[in-house]
């Protein structure tokens, strides 16, 4: 993973696969332990003052929202963790599963002894048939070692987990509509309110986080909030995992503190662009995510300094391009992956993404005009303002800063004889 610091969340080599043995033997199942010793209030007072946040891409407060489910009047509720990781050039959660599942499943026990939860799912996107065997046999290890099923460590406490298979939607990566797929009905987004803390699941309270976060709850309980919050920075607290990808010397997975420059990334851990080569513009934030030019490398992976900038941290992809890569196809291929995905319900998403895919077209095949891209950008303002859920709100994210930072590209797309036409009119 491009890191030896034991100090850091996730400390195993691409060659590793911990069984529970090994895991047992590095202090897995110690944070389990300690926290069926104290009240739950206890160990999610610890998740606040740690500051972890979502590392699917919304970044929420994590025990805030294990709070939220807990306080819930309502019994019967639900956990699940959400490992549907459709985003294009991310990784890192199908990683964490294969080599590291019983810290996943810890933290998701963990999570729903302090929601007050009993049953959990987690949610596998259907192109993972590996990740789904190796998680089957990890649940049932861990039940025949009493640390999961009925009477956990003999606290008395219970929890039933199962694998559910999605069936291929990027959509179902959306919380809500990730719960209508379980539910049997189509994976579509729900309207919020309410949202799945107040009724998920067959209309219960349910906790929904992603591989990631989960995984990171074991560490935290642990080891303490003061040791997570060691690293990193005051406002973004830990490690995030980075999968690292495209026009670099090294590619794959890596774990790097909060407060990282960008720049240092591809540098240190992908050891910058090819020979002869530099680095022309990078994605972050995966399909869903922006488009920007070298000079915003500097900016520090942080929350808040990402926000300014108008950076997108999301799932923790970066996609790096060199001095040879033209924008415009980079940017089409992700308006045709979501035209693909995208579900139809709304007409800002359908329509607007079926009309940017045309204008692109034509610019790519020097059809275009100059009011073509004065429309494109009217298109992209309308597809991420009055979209209903976030797909189609982030379907926007490449088009816009693409136009942004290398708005010269577009016009450059223009075919001369079609400007000339343009003039003439």
């Amino acid at each position: 993973m491009g890191v030896n610091n034991k100090e850091l969340v996730f400390n195993i080599s691409r060659e590793e696969f911990v069984d529970l043995k090994t895991y047992r033997e590095r202090g897995g199942y110690t944070a389990l332990q300690k926290a069926l010793r104290q009240p739950p209030e206890s160990s999610i007072q610890e998740l606040k003052s740690a500051g972890l946040r979502g590392r699917g891409g919304a970044a929420f407060p994590t025990a805030v929202k294990i709070e939220m489910v807990r306080n819930n009047g309502e019994t019967g509720r639900y956990v699940i963790c959400n490992a549907d990781e459709g985003e294009p050039g991310t990784f890192k959660d199908r990683f964490i599963m294969t080599h590291l599942p019983f810290q996943v499943i810890e933290g998701i026990t963990l999570a729903a002894y302090l929601a007050g939860a009993e049953n959990g799912y987690i949610y596998v996107r259907h192109e993972y048939p590996e990740v789904q065997r190796i998680l089957r046999e990890s649940i049932k290890e861990a039940e025949e070692a009493g640390l999961l099923g009925e009477d956990i460590l003999g606290s008395g406490i219970r929890l039933k987990l199962e694998i559910f298979s999605g069936a291929g939607s990027y959509l179902c990566g959306e919380e809500t509509a990730l719960l209508s797929s379980i539910e049997g009905r189509k994976g579509r987004p729900r309207v919020k309110p309410p949202y799945p803390t107040q009724s998920g699941l067959w209309n219960k309270p349910t906790l929904i986080n992603n591989v990631e976060t989960l995984a990171n709850i074991p560490k935290i309980i642990e080891k303490g909030s003061g040791w997570y919050r060691s690293i990193g920075t005051a406002d973004s607290t830990g490690t995030k995992l980075i999968s690292l990808s495209g026009d670099v010397v090294n590619r794959g997975l890596i774990e790097v503190p909060f407060g990282i420059t960008f720049a240092d990334i591809i540098e240190e851990y992908g050891l910058g662009a090819k020979p002869g080569r530099t680095v022309k513009a990078v994605n972050i934030g995966g399909a869903s995510g922006v488009l920007v030019p070298g000079f915003m490398l500097e900016t520090p992976l942080e929350y808040t300094a990402c926000a300014k900038a108008g950076i997108t941290i999301g799932s923790g992809a970066i996609f790096v391009l060199d001095d040879t890569r033209p924008i415009l196809p980079n940017v089409h291929n992700r308006v045709k992956f979501f035209l693909h995905e995208s579900c139809g319900k709304c007409t800002p998403c359908r329509e607007g993404l079926r009309q940017a895919n045309v204008i692109l077209s034509k610019l790519l095949s020097g059809m275009a005009t100059e009011s073509d891209v004065v429309l494109l950008e009217r298109y992209t303002r309308a597809i991420q303002e009055a979209s209903f859920c976030g797909l189609g709100q982030a379907a926007g994210n490449s088009l816009k800063s693409s136009l942004e930072y290398f708005h010269e590209e577009y016009l450059a797309a223009c075919g001369q004889e079609c400007r000339d036409k343009e003039e003439t009119a």
